[in-house]
């Protein structure tokens, strides 16, 4: 198993958890309180909030389930990339406007701090490592395919008939 084979999995299955388990902390909590973190952010209308809060801790458990099992793996990379780049984008923004809001991540209690920036970036740089393993991989292993084959014989050789 080569590196990148090895450094793929790794990410598959820590951010396959890490999403299972903020979806799992979600779930267990009325539905309300995560609507309250959406709101916080202050971006969504009410009915949007609400869509969100009972919708994303499903989506985050069934993607974090579908990583660590690994079908579709460059898709369901790219969705977590994706999720994640919106997630620390509103972070982001959410700080640098001074918002004391709660980031919503794991679900209640967890304000937007520099600790959470450092954490959610660092999961963000490991999703797009991850997308990036997932993409290049087949084309990889088609150009290994490519080259190791034997060459195919030259016209300009072939005894004429």
């Amino acid at each position: 198993m080569t590196m990148a084979r090895y450094l793929r999995l790794i990410l598959r299955i820590a951010l396959g958890a890490v999403f299972a388990y903020a979806a799992w902390l979600k779930l267990k909590e009325p539905w309300q309180l995560f609507a309250m973190a959406i709101d916080g952010y202050k971006l969504l209308p009410h009915w949007a909030v609400i869509l969100v809060a009972r919708t994303l801790p499903t989506v985050e458990l069934l993607l974090g389930l579908l990583l660590i099992a690994g079908p579709w793996l460059r898709y369901s990379s790219a969705l977590l990339t994706l999720i994640l780049a919106v997630f620390f984008g509103l972070m982001v923004r959410s700080y640098a406007l001074g918002m004391h809001n709660d980031c919503g991540c794991f679900g209640g209690g967890d304000p937007i701090s520099p600790h959470t920036l450092l954490r959610d970036g660092a999961l963000l740089a490991g999703a797009l490592t991850l997308t990036a393993l997932a993409w290049l991989a087949p084309c990889a292993r088609r150009s290994n395919t490519t080259s190791s084959s034997s060459p195919a014989p030259d016209r300009d050789s072939a005894p004429a008939q």
